[in-house]
């Protein structure tokens, strides 16, 4: 009897998963991230040093690196501390030898989508890395990290990533950034009677976008079109990736001169690439209802924090986990003459987007979304963005088999130069 008094109170003291991290681990879907990191010089570090990095670095960056989910008799799932073979965890890629980086590069795109459809085991800590030693176009080798997205979000695995390092001037001391500070409109001005109008704008775009969140996720569905193919379980298919790159002065560039933000250039662009493939595909399909899913991290950012900070019950802005919201935001519709107006289109998007900024539904989405506990699943046309040295490295997962990734891609990179052109 006491034996299982001690077991419970060890249940209860298990940290429970957050509802995102049960969404994300569901039988409607499951959700991993893949991050690459491109390497300059061709990867010999051994095995044996290999498994002494991780077992000091990474396992001790947070316990859910070594923590299983389990779900206990009250039918919560929780996070359980288990032992770690490092050896089931680190996998490498083997490919014919002597081959061009073209072809490496072929490879490895399908070595992407392959593992990408690879559902993680329940036995083992939701994370796994992958050492490709060959030579695309793009580096000298690759290692990926496929991390379970239950474990936490971009922000919290790169805050994880970056507290592996030490800085080169002081390797005795951690990594560190300058803080960033937040820009606060203050008062827009105007007086009371804008005051009210804005309240009552904030007002009707909130209703407005939950209506449309809601719809979205259980009542209506895009029109079928070259980017949806309304086929069940395409959460779980294959991918095929690629990746682009644009350059981040070019951005700020048209950014500046049309007054608007690098998010909504960005945005503009992938969405204006996307109209025009489904265009090229199907003619006519450019005007089907698309809608997007918009992930907007919801901390308030000042500075990456350190792992141990972020653990903290006082580090409010920016604890770890799953910290975002889902927003509904359509598609604007491709006019016939689209190419040469494509400032319009970048116009019409931004000003969807700027209606979106004005209402708080992005806040209220997670508490819509736990009404359900279940998510339907993505249309596997996701579009992830970072900028790094000078750069804004874009990449596309699509539904292997239906969208043609590298067409889809020529076509967001001729909308970009469409409207550097037409603005500069």
């Amino acid at each position: 009897m006491v034996g299982m008094e001690e077991e419970e109170e060890e249940e209860q003291r298990r940290p429970p998963v957050s509802p995102f991290g049960v969404y994300f681990n569901s039988s409607s879907i499951s959700l991993a991230v893949l991050a690459v990191l491109e390497i300059e010089e061709p990867i010999n570090i051994p095995h044996s040093r290999l498994v002494f990095l991780l077992d000091t670095l990474l396992l001790r960056v947070h316990p859910r690196f070594s923590s299983v989910i389990v779900t206990g008799k009250d039918g919560e799932q929780r996070w359980k501390r288990v032992e770690v073979n490092l050896k089931d965890h680190i996998k490498t890629a083997v490919f014919p030898e002597n081959r061009s980086p073209e072809y490496y590069e072929e490879r490895f795109s399908s070595y992407l989508s392959e593992i990408s459809a690879e559902l993680f085991l329940g036995n083992r800590p939701l994370w796994e890395i992958h050492f490709v030693k060959y030579p695309t176009t793009n580096a000298a080798g690759n290692v990926v990290f496929k991390i379970h997205h239950a474990i936490g979000d971009g922000y919290s695995l790169m805050a994880a990533l970056l507290s592996c390092f030490k800085r080169s001037d002081d390797p005795s001391l951690p990594l560190t950034f300058p803080d960033i500070r937040i820009r606060r409109s203050g008062d827009a001005g105007g007086g009371k009677k804008a005051a009210v109008a804005r309240a009552l704008a904030s007002a009707f775009n909130t209703v407005s976008d939950l209506w449309t969140s809601f719809s979205k996720t259980k009542l209506l569905a895009d029109d079928l079109s070259p980017v949806r193919s309304g086929e069940t379980g395409v959460g779980f298919r294959p991918i095929s990736a690629a990746t682009m790159a644009f350059s981040l002065d070019q951005i700020k560039q048209i950014k500046s001169k049309l007054g608007m933000t690098v998010n909504d250039v960005v945005t503009g662009t992938v969405f204006l690439g996307t109209r025009m493939y489904m265009k090229e595909m199907e003619p006519g399909s450019e005007d089907a209802e698309t809608t997007s899913i918009v992930v907007l991290n919801t901390r308030m950012l000042r500075s990456y924090n350190s792992v141990h900070d972020m653990m903290m019950s006082k580090a409010t802005e920016s604890p770890w986990g799953n910290h975002f919201a889902f927003l509904h935001v359509g598609l604007p519709k491709l006019m016939s003459t689209m190419a040469r107006r494509s400032l319009e289109f970048l116009k019409a998007t931004q000003k969807v987007i700027q209606k979106k900024r004005s209402s708080v539904a992005v806040h209220l989405n997670g508490g819509l979304i736990q009404l359900y506990r279940k998510l339907r699943g993505s249309e596997n046309l996701t579009v992830t963005m970072v900028s790094y040295m000078g750069q804004m490295r874009v990449s596309i997962g699509t539904e292997k088999g239906f969208i043609d990734p590298n067409k889809l891609k020529s076509c967001i990179q001729r909308a970009f130069d469409l409207i550097l052109n037409s603005t500069c």
